[in-house]
């Protein structure tokens, strides 16, 4: 799409300095853009970039604003300006609506007459699709799913049963959600199977990452909350809830009927296990294990960051050591009582 600085800065509620005539029509690095691109810096530590960059123009603070050779969008935050400008430069294709020649829809299923259902999707009966939904190629909307406006499922996004998502909710290729739960009751003469009967419950304006899993509720539902934001490759088990604006990064990893707050931030490889609690605000690290509920606000680390392999080593040797230590000490202090 192309548009004119001018529109930007009023849209965007942005100071221009320079041409409100200037069009462009993407977004692109500093390094890379061209006249007709916009770029932004909000890192400190790339302004160099800034001095030779030839983009259209690019989204700074106004503090920054001085050390540009291009014509300025002036912003309190770069980067979540960038973001809304970006989403406009770069907005999805318009939908085509109706239903592929090799898609099926089961009788019994809603379809809204502006919705998309792409190749070889099936909606089966009793799904939902709501206003201006896309289904994406190969898509599986199961009995008892629902799609709220404007939600896109983008490719292979499999919605099992009874599962319920909300408007402006996009889900990337690969997605399973509402499949079983791992429910498993061991007997002497084996496992049983334990039945999965709960759903799963999406709110608005949730980003759903490729290959993430989200479980079905064992009895009550899996709730995932307003804004979340889950990356590539997380893991939510059964009856898990996650507040709203909760984000989490790629290969987290949250257990049965934990209970997430909102505003949380998960980095990568991190997780929980089953039946805690974590209070709103909570930041974890990478590869860190929440193994205790949290019920104050803050950052929680675990786990130890890569060192050199010989370096390892040696503190291996010492902790594998301590014990003895401890018992030497102990000694110590007994003979001399």
């Amino acid at each position: 799409m192309s548009t004119t600085l001018g529109d930007l800065a009023e849209q965007f509620d942005c100071e221009l300095q320079g041409s409100p005539a200037v069009a462009v029509d993407h977004v692109d690095s500093l390094v890379n853009a061209n006249a007709t691109a916009v770029s932004f810096l909000s890192n400190a530590a790339l302004k160099h970039q800034l001095l030779d960059t030839a983009a259209g123009a690019v989204i700074l603070r106004r503090d920054d604003a001085v050390d540009s050779p291009v014509p300025v969008l002036i912003s309190k935050d770069p980067y979540a300006t960038y973001a809304r400008i970006a989403a406009v430069l770069h907005a999805p294709r318009a939908l085509t609506p109706g239903v592929h020649g090799s898609a099926v829809v089961a009788e019994g299923a809603s379809l809204a007459a502006s919705a998309e259902v792409a190749a070889h999707a099936v909606v089966e009966a009793g799904a939902e699709i709501g206003e201006d939904c896309y289904v994406g190629p190969g898509c599986i909307v199961g009995p008892n799913c629902r799609l709220g406006r404007g939600s896109r499922l983008l490719a292979n996004v499999t919605l099992v049963t009874d599962v319920e998502i909300g408007e402006r909710v996009l889900v990337h290729p690969g997605a399973v959600i509402g499949a079983d739960g791992f429910g498993n009751a061991m007997t002497p003469a084996g496992w049983v199977k334990v039945p999965q009967v709960g759903g799963v419950r999406i709110g608005d304006d949730v980003e759903i990452g490729a290959n993430t899993t989200i479980d079905c509720g064992a009895i009550d539902d899996t709730v995932i909350g307003n804004g979340v934001r889950l990356d590539n490759l997380v893991m939510i088990a059964h009856n898990v809830i996650i507040g709203e604006h909760t984000a989490m990064a790629a290969q987290v990893g949250i257990a049965g009927s934990a209970r997430i707050g909102a505003r949380c931030l998960f980095a990568g490889h991190a997780g929980t296990v089953g039946h805690i609690e974590i209070c709103d605000d909570v930041v974890v690290t990478g590869k860190t294990m929440i193994t205790k509920s949290i019920t104050k606000p803050g950052a929680y680390s675990a786990g130890w960051a890569g060192e050199p392999a010989k370096s390892w080593a040696k503190t291996v040797a010492r902790v594998r050591r301590l014990g003895t230590l401890l018992d030497r000490v102990a000694k110590l202090e007994k003979d001399k009582r």
